[in-house]
């Protein structure tokens, strides 16, 4: 029965449809749930912080932060079951959430309280914060608002599905805005115009060759891709302007804005950064959280992940990203946890936080 703890936390939490904006009665729940474990709850909006540790902080103690989100995105139009109705079938639960992320808000959980419930006290102190809107691309991100008002962190897991496999990098998007600016004519003078479409072209075909050659041990190569272009106003006029935007995911062998100042050396059209704020994140794998998630998890292997997460807000703080589930089913109709993975992650959880504790490493 100990065991199942996880499982009906876990399926009370995929029952609270907490679109994000929308996570308050999550948040409500959770909030009781960590409190009647005995430990220390308080609340910023709907965003929920546990606590455990003995006392007050000295110098040298450590600070291990676990991170998961309470938002969830919108139904698919295809799930084969209810999805915020949390149904069980061939050892899987099925729901909106089930992985991405309340199998890390649950697993996490659970681990905590069962370390205060076992009289586990870790030299330091452990925090848990179930957060709001990481759903969201940024806006209103709970993580974000709250993380100057924790205690600073000395090493954090991030709650996201890797299969309990320890992911030590995560790939950045860097989002660029490029503008070409030519003459209008009447296209039949088009000599007396200069074509910002055709510019663009030329800006195109360089960039389907264009490489940026560092390549990152667990990210490989930062990818360029064109995803929107747009340029002209009538079928019988010569385009004064013509607009592309570039999604590049980007690792951390490459800043933002150096990648954007390549570019702009490389292109005709004039380079503009839309959206630099997602940078690319990895901790040594030399780091005692790192070596704490091995030991804690026989048999993993550290990875890098091409999505993103509430990583980048602690960046500069070793961190692993690591939780149960398989993060292709994130976001789709046929989203589900396996009930085996999910009940073994609360162990993996448990034996990563005394493994961090107690390691000697700085």
């Amino acid at each position: 029965m100990h065991d199942q703890d996880v499982c009906i936390l876990h399926r009370r939490l995929v029952s609270i449809p907490s679109l994000s904006h929308q996570e308050m009665e999550a948040a409500n729940f959770m909030e009781a749930h960590l409190r009647s474990a005995g430990l220390k709850v308080s609340r910023i909006d709907d965003n929920v912080i546990a606590e455990w540790g003995d006392g007050e902080l000295e110098e040298g103690d450590r600070v291990l932060l676990l991170n998961s989100h309470l938002d969830v995105v919108p139904p698919s139009v295809d799930h084969p079951f209810s999805p915020f109705i949390p149904t069980i079938s061939e050892g899987k639960i099925f729901g909106r959430g089930s992985v991405d992320a309340k199998a890390s808000v649950a697993s996490m959980a659970t681990a905590l309280c069962r370390l205060a419930k076992d009289g586990y006290v870790p030299k330091g102190k452990i925090v848990a914060a179930f957060t709001t809107c990481e759903e969201t691309g940024g806006e209103n991100n709970g993580f974000e608002q709250i993380i100057g008002q924790l205690p600073k962190p000395s090493a954090a897991l991030i709650g996201e599905p890797t299969h309990m496999q320890p992911c030590v990098a995560q790939k950045g998007l860097l989002i660029l805005r490029l503008e070409a600016h030519g003459k209008s004519s009447h296209a039949a003078r088009a000599e007396e115009g200069e074509n910002a479409i055709s510019m663009m072209v030329r800006d195109l075909a360089l960039l389907a060759h264009f490489s940026l050659d560092r390549i990152h041990p667990y990210l490989g190569k930062t990818t360029i891709n064109v995803t929107m272009v747009k340029g002209g106003s009538a079928r019988n006029m010569i385009a004064d302007s013509c607009t592309a935007f570039l999604d590049i995911r980007s690792t951390p062998s490459y800043d933002h804005d150096e990648i954007a100042a390549l570019l702009q050396r490389a292109l005709e059209s004039t380079v503009h950064i839309h959206s630099k704020r997602f940078v690319s994140v990895d901790t040594n794998a030399a780091e005692a959280i790192v070596g704490a998630c091995l030991k804690g998890s026989p048999g993993s292997k550290t990875f890098g992940s091409p999505t993103m997460s509430d990583w980048i807000h602690v960046k500069g703080i070793p961190t692993v990203k690591i939780g149960p589930g398989d993060s292709r089913l994130s976001h789709t109709a046929n989203e589900h946890v396996g009930i085996e993975e999910l009940v073994d992650s609360c162990a993996i959880y448990e034996n990563i936080i005394k493994a961090y504790f107690e390691s000697t490493d700085v």
